[in-house]
């Protein structure tokens, strides 16, 4: 059963599910609202970014520091990965 995200997050379900496959909390958000909305169409093919894990950690540190992340230079490539997917 979907957490209750109060009034913010139209489709609960959706957007656990992707929250789960790794999404950020506000494109988990924006994709779910709009799948909820009949005026919007989402496209259901996501993004052609390599996967994380598939990165190395020069490249996730990169990622890291371009969204602002504390801590990064001390983390280990998982902990990158951790901190970016949860950010």
């Amino acid at each position: 059963m979907a957490k209750d995200h109060g009034n913010q997050i139209k489709n609960e379900e959706t957007y656990e599910a992707l929250r789960d496959e790794g999404y950020s909390k506000e494109k988990s958000a924006r994709i779910a609202n709009a799948q909820a909305n009949n005026s919007q169409s989402p496209s259901q093919k996501g993004g052609k970014a390599e996967k994380y894990e598939k990165r190395t950690k020069k490249e996730l540190y990169e990622r890291a520091k371009e969204v602002g992340i504390d801590g990064r230079s001390s983390m280990s490539k998982s902990e990158l990965i951790d901190a970016l997917r949860h950010h």
